[in-house]
């Protein structure tokens, strides 16, 4: 591991001596070494942090330079194996914010793949989601984006900041229910549908995003995809169902009003409910939410619906609690 350290302080040691001196064509040949040696040496990763080498790299996305993809792809790699070091790093998240803004996709992807990997430790989920700019960044990529890989890696992080039940009001208000549904009604690959759906299935669960579905035509073009034949995938249908059944979980009746009133709802939840052919998880999202919609339809004072949603709340720790809750006590 010494070899591995000592090979880090050399290459940030070139990265630090070509910005001294203001040369970019040296810097950019450095950021280009560690950002192949940080791909090919999983172990030089950590290393090359502890060398102090975030600081530099973090410097090329907040202006655009040749070198921007370059610096952007290493902390991507270094972000793998070290990262605490690039969440303590000062000024980090609001390079990438800036990267995520930037014309060029290809830094913006792995600008944003980056978010998705420093997400993936629970406990970075609510610092990054109080960063409002950073999340606008990856909302507006939706929208920008003409690269696959850009929109498809500001799909991931998002996904991963609504895993934090907080984060979700946050992203109704600036706007992500509205690029969420722009981009399954305009986009038909498949990928990114499935990875739209998933997100939009996760905002679902908070209170606030009745209203913001309601506007977009959610429910419709939810119940559209749960139908048979309606989704491109089995994984978006699973999707739909699952977001649905969010929405209803948090909303509360009002909710389960709204669903219920999209024509056909019912049907198209119970056939996936009854489809053979359907994964274990469609099934179960759909089971769940045909027993809610049954229960907020009959009123049956044996089926309250603010207990039932109550038990979904407590065997799944990422939906949030439902709106009823407090007031059907």
């Amino acid at each position: 591991m010494e070899v591995k350290l000592h090979t880090a302080r050399t290459l940030v040691g070139r990265l630090r001596g070509a910005a001294a001196v203001h040369d970019g064509a040296a810097t950019a040949v450095a950021i280009a070494e560690i950002r192949h040696v940080s791909k090919n040496d999983p172990d030089i990763r950590a290393p090359l942090a502890d060398a102090g080498a975030v600081p530099f790299l973090a410097a090329q996305l907040t202006a655009p330079s040749a070198a921007s993809e370059d610096a952007a792809a290493a902390l991507l790699n270094i972000s793998i194996s070290a990262r605490e070091q690039l969440m303590s790093a000062p000024g980090l998240l609001d390079a990438l914010t800036a990267a995520l803004r930037a014309e060029e996709y290809c830094a913006a992807h792995h600008a944003a793949a980056t978010v998705y990997s420093l997400l993936c430790v629970e406990a970075n989920r609510p610092v990054v989601g109080a960063r409002r700019p950073l999340l606008t960044a990856l909302v507006s990529l939706l929208r920008a984006a003409p690269n696959t890989r850009a929109t498809k890696d500001a799909l991931k992080a998002l996904f991963a900041v609504a895993l934090y039940p907080p984060n979700r009001a946050t992203l109704v208000g600036l706007g992500a229910v509205q690029a969420l549904f722009a981009l399954i009604m305009m986009d038909g690959r498949t990928g990114i549908m499935e990875d739209a759906t998933a997100v939009v299935a996760q905002v679902a669960g908070c209170a606030e995003s009745l209203d913001a579905f309601t506007r977009m035509s959610g429910l419709r073009i939810l119940v559209d995809l749960v139908e048979q034949g309606g989704a491109s995938t089995p994984r978006t249908r699973e999707n739909a169902a699952a977001a649905l059944l969010n929405l209803v979980v948090a909303g509360g009746e009002r909710a389960v009003a709204e669903v219920i009133a999209v024509g056909g709802a019912e049907d198209a939840v119970r056939e996936l409910a009854e489809d053979a052919t359907a994964s274990a998880r469609g099934k179960s999202k759909a089971e769940s939410l045909l027993r809610a919609l049954e229960c907020g339809g009959a009123r049956r004072r044996e089926h309250r619906l603010a207990d039932f949603l109550n038990g979904l709340v407590q065997s799944d720790p990422y939906i949030s609690s439902p709106a009823s809750a407090s007031t059907h006590g």
